[in-house]
């Protein structure tokens, strides 16, 4: 069984030791660095991943320093020792089941975030204004639902400060959590949003509720999700088709496992923390 367990981790460093010269050498060819450099930027990261790379006891591996490969990334989850799941609703098109959806997460008692575009908060100013004054959290979508690589720095900020301001207007409150639309992102998209304030978000569970398998798929994706565990991210939609028909036994199979909700707000760490390789959160030491 030890036997096991050791080749498993050999199999989890070597793996994750890969990854990093992947990440190493696209960021230097990114930079019209040369071959050579690559080569030895390759050979230097082996190095240091042999020196400095090490495991926590759940199994996760701790970056030998806040960068991963040259590249920012978006929060997928938080390392905490207390059980506590953030769960998230992206509300870009109908709101059919908002009212469904506010209603089951009053009856639990559990706050999240719905993360909105621009269009959505024009054609759903109440339930916006709704939404907060319940106690969840507001967040970013992007105005127009682009990818946001795809755009110039002064378009992802125009996509980001526009709902920003229409929010801001309407309910006086002042985003800072932001999601990319579709999850697409690169190293700018991080970059602008944190010029923005922003802190940019993605998900270690995903519901799969976009795309329409029933009920029973989404509860048992979620609660039986092979990434679910402390400080996991959970994407939900709002206006998919069967989401709200799930969150309530999905709550409550959540809430028997020992996991509480709290909002993302509440969830990330504000700031003395770094970032390993899969986008997990960090606390300072």
């Amino acid at each position: 069984m030890w036997g096991r367990k050791n080749r498993d981790s050999r199999k989890k460093a070597k793996a994750a030791l890969t990854q990093h010269m992947r990440d190493m050498n696209a960021y230097l060819h990114e930079k019209n660095i040369s071959g050579k450099a690559v080569t030895l930027g390759a050979a230097v990261l082996v190095l240091a991943g042999l020196l400095g790379v090490r495991y926590r006891s759940e199994g996760s591996l701790l970056p030998t320093s806040a960068a991963a490969g040259g590249k920012e990334l978006p929060i997928y989850c938080v390392q905490t020792e207390e059980p506590k799941i953030a769960l998230t609703f992206d509300a870009a098109w109908g709101n059919e089941d908002t009212k469904q959806i506010m209603e089951i997460l009053k009856k639990h008692d559990v706050k999240v975030t719905f993360f909105m575009t621009g269009g959505w908060v024009e054609s759903y100013p109440d339930d916006v204004k709704m939404i907060l004054a319940e106690g969840h959290d507001l967040g970013n979508h992007s105005q127009n639902h682009k990818n946001m690589s795809q755009l110039s720095d002064s378009e992802k900020e125009s996509e980001l400060m526009t709902v920003h301001n229409k929010v801001k207007e309407l309910t006086g409150y002042d985003m800072f959590l932001f999601r990319p639309p579709y999850g697409d992102y690169d190293s700018a998209v991080i970059k602008v949003a944190k010029k923005c304030g922003y802190y940019a978000i993605q998900w270690d569970v995903d519901s799969l509720d976009w795309k329409d398998y029933g009920v029973d798929s989404i509860i048992k994706t979620v609660t039986e999700h092979k990434h679910l565990g402390n400080g996991s991210i959970i994407l939900c939609h709002n206006g998919a088709k069967y989401t709200a028909q799930a969150l309530d036994t999905m709550i409550t199979t959540l809430k028997d496992k020992g996991y509480t909700f709290v909002p993302l707000s509440e969830l990330i760490i504000r700031d003395n923390y770094q970032m390993n390789h899969e986008g997990r959160q960090i606390p300072n030491s």
